[in-house]
């Protein structure tokens, strides 16, 4: 499993985010899109980094239709679609991965370049410098936890070795194929004396974790921690920021960014190179990296990857603003290169499956 459900449910009061935003697309990249049959997306979710109304607000907006294939693929699982779809009419045109899977698509040369108009605003290190990928949105890892289940919530990667959290702690997915597991492993080598040049402490600590009986192979979903089965999750700091709001009234749910391990990653979104509606895949380039869309990433809990520009010409509402966790969370956190992502992939491929077998 990929994504985690997101709910959208930041409101910005009086304001809608289309007045909000303030840069326009080229009118003929909306024009040539409008000639392609549609556009076809894979692997979005509607309730992960608010998708759903991305793709719906995208659709009324320019009236071209989305066919979103297997909102629940990983990363790998779309790289595999583009290859075995190409040439058809149903293949991919756009995809929404981890940044080591935007790597290997450049690598495998499945994408195709495309620098959309608000392309100097997206920093350096999360795009690629020919075009191939951009970042869209980032998040940094930490733990949600029920608290109905667990009764004294886990500060930091150290904590989740206690033996109180027997058979407690879940991964989205499994590292290997999917961005935001394997995002974990990597805030846990942080915090276990690695670094952005060295992955292994963190498949150490997982493997010391299920030695201890402490970690699940259960790949988390919102019925897992609802139902008690999976009560701490490493994740997204969005995702489990939304997951509070969605289980109000079901269960208690809390959100930490752990003290030891502070490790944030971007997204990356990009047009295959097997695109059957080119035109209409860059025009949903345009779109979300817009104001508007970029707005409503964060209307997801999920930084935009322009943040910091849109922060500057004034362009986020206070609201939004005022929604997010203190700046203070995330003054250690840690970005990637996209070196340092392939190498730590390569070190994870090859020594997670014998460790965790």
């Amino acid at each position: 499993m990929k994504k985690l459900p997101v709910l959208s449910a930041l409101l910005v009061t009086g304001v809608a985010v289309a007045a909000i935003a303030q840069n326009a697309i080229p009118a003929m990249i909306v024009t040539n899109a409008k000639k392609d049959a549609g556009l076809n997306t894979i692997a979005l979710p509607e309730d992960w980094a608010n998708y759903g109304e991305i793709m719906s607000t995208f659709q009324k907006k320019y009236g071209l239709k989305i066919t979103n294939a297997s909102p629940q693929a990983s990363s790998a699982e779309e790289l595999t679609a583009m290859k075995s779809l190409k040439g058809q009419k149903r293949g991919p045109d756009v995809i929404d991965v981890g940044p080591s899977f935007a790597i290997q698509g450049v690598q495998e040369k499945l994408l195709t370049p495309y620098k959309p108009s608000t392309w100097a605003s997206i920093p350096d290190s999360a795009k690629d410098k020919d075009g191939n990928w951009m970042g869209n949105y980032f998040g940094v890892i930490s733990f949600g936890v029920n608290t109905d289940v667990v009764k004294n919530v886990p500060k930091s990667f150290a904590d989740l070795l206690k033996p109180e959290y027997k058979g407690m702690v879940a991964l989205n997915g499994n590292p290997t194929t999917a961005a935001a597991a394997f995002s974990g492993v990597w805030a846990a080598a942080l915090a276990s004396g690695g670094s952005l040049d060295n992955i292994q402490p963190g498949i150490d600590f997982f493997a010391k974790l299920k030695a201890a009986g402490n970690f699940s192979p259960v790949a988390a979903s919102p019925a897992t921690v609802q139902s008690g089965q999976t009560p701490i999750v490493i994740d997204w700091d969005y995702l489990n920021l939304a997951q509070t709001k969605a289980m109000a009234g079901k269960i208690n749910y809390k959100t930490v960014v752990p003290t030891d391990g502070v490790y944030g990653s971007h997204y990356a979104t990009a047009i295959s190179a097997y695109s059957p509606n080119p035109n209409a895949a860059k025009l949903w380039m345009e779109f979300i990296a817009s104001d508007e869309g970029q707005l409503l990433f964060l209307k997801g809990y999920a930084h935009p990857i322009r943040f910091t520009d849109m922060v500057k010409r004034g362009v986020i509402p206070q609201a939004m603003l005022n929604e997010l966790p203190d700046a203070a969370v995330y003054s250690k956190v840690k970005f990637a290169t996209p070196a340092q992502t392939t190498k730590a992939k390569e070190t994870l491929s090859a020594s997670w499956p014998k460790q965790m077998q």
